[in-house]
């Protein structure tokens, strides 16, 4: 594990958070064990770069895991929140700004016809789980390897053999009850989700899988998994709290054609405040509590600070030819990619991409898994060293934002092809 320098700022602040925080962190990505360094701590964040607490620069493409799609601290989501901040910062009551921005939500995204707000992507899946069974009356939830939906326990389950074994717990803690009721088959395996799917409530997948990395999926497979939930009378849902208005002002829905039963959303709605959301068609919504008999609530749900950093994020991403910008800034990076000589195989949707260290083709957990990690370390730590902020494991996603310009984008372009030969 390589520390960090001696009687630096970010040693200093990792020593003192070790003694109050579990593993010096509160999210266990963070740490950074996964490239075998210890986490650098970050003091400020502007435009496509972030700064640590010894002052050095970045060029970041972790994007807070891609809520900043716009750069960091962009004008109209201080202004908006500046504007917001006098009147209050959390009424437990209905306000005007939340029916606005389920307005805009529905309006971009046709399958939503009906919006509950959360606190989180990860609260918003648990909804949507909750809502899918209250719908269908059944328990049987069925999800890919590699597909993570947040810490929920019932979706943290590795496969068994065969293609409708029940899942068992891949986390201490977890019990094999909360796992029993879920099914597990390979990402980009239309065949075997049909046949899981036999009685089951709802699939849920990510529609560009992005906690496996970015792994696109193949021909006609959303298709059919619409195809297969039809026909079994499951729910399908589309975990878009990646996607959702990153890969497409109607994210992969729009982008694929395909239209789900429930739609969870995350990161980029809440303008880098903590918000989520899930909705769909209009019948399985008014199955929630106060019009159905499915409970689900949220004190801060709909914080009017956070729909007022959403709003103004979802206003400045429906302005012309921004979706035309981000691709070609996706396309930038994956370019960099390909010159700078790494022994890389580049999946990308979009402005998101990973850099597999394997041979490929990459179209499931599976082929993921095959990545030289060691490898991956070497180039990550290459790159922090040299003014890139890489994410800091293998298996997530790259995002460029809007404010990847010219500048950093060349920067980048220097830094991949000497961070190569350190891999």
């Amino acid at each position: 594990m390589e520390a960090l320098t001696a009687g630096s700022r970010s040693a200093e602040l990792f020593a003192r958070a070790g003694k109050v925080l579990v593993g010096g962190v509160n999210s266990p990505v963070r740490a950074m064990r996964a490239i075998g360094r210890d986490p650098l701590f970050i003091s400020r964040a502007e435009g496509p770069h972030v700064w640590d607490a010894d002052g050095g620069r970045y060029v970041d493409f972790l994007s807070s895991w891609g809520p900043a799609i716009l750069g960091h601290t962009p004008e109209a989501v201080v202004r908006a929140v500046e504007r917001a901040l006098p009147l209050g910062t959390s009424y437990g009551a209905p306000t005007e700004r939340e029916v606005v921005f389920a307005e805009t939500v529905c309006e971009a995204v046709p399958s939503v016809e009906r919006l509950r707000m959360t606190s989180s992507g990860s609260e918003a899946v648990m909804g949507a789980l909750r809502l899918a069974r209250a719908a269908t009356g059944r328990d049987v939830i069925v999800k890919v390897a590699g597909g993570y939906h947040g810490a929920i326990d019932g979706l943290l389950a590795e496969a068994g053999s065969g293609l409708t074994t029940l899942g068992v717990p891949s986390s201490p803690g977890v019990t094999a009850a909360a796992t029993a009721a879920t099914r597990i088959v390979p990402y980009n395996d239309a065949a075997a989700a049909d046949a899981a799917l036999a009685g089951a409530a709802a699939m849920i997948v990510e529609p560009v899988a992005g906690n496996m990395g970015v792994v696109p999926p193949a021909d006609g497979y959303l298709a059919a998994l619409r195809a297969a939930c039809d026909r079994h009378g499951a729910l399908l849902i589309l975990d878009e709290v990646i996607t959702g208005f990153r890969v497409a002002r109607g994210g992969a829905q729009e982008r694929y054609g395909v239209r789900a039963d429930l739609t969870c959303f995350g990161k980029i709605i809440g303008g880098g405040l903590p918000v989520g959301a899930f909705g769909g068609r209009a019948d399985v919504m008014r199955e929630l509590a106060p019009e159905g008999p499915c409970y689900q609530a949220g004190t801060l749900s709909g914080n009017p600070l956070a729909t007022a950093a959403g709003l103004a994020v979802l206003g400045e991403l429906a302005r012309e030819g921004v979706y035309e910008r981000l691709e070609e800034g996706g396309r930038e990076l994956e370019e960099a990619f390909a010159a700078s000589g790494a022994p890389v195989t580049v999946n990308r949707v979009g402005s998101m991409l990973t850099p597999f260290f394997a041979p490929g083709p990459v179209t499931d957990y599976a082929g993921a898994t095959t990545s030289d990690t060691a490898a991956y370390g070497r180039f990550a730590r290459a790159l922090l060293e040299d003014g890139v902020y890489p994410p800091p494991s293998q298996f997530e996603a790259w995002f460029v934002g809007l404010q990847h310009g010219a500048g950093p984008m060349r920067h980048a372009r220097e830094a991949l092809a000497r961070a190569a030969a350190a891999a």
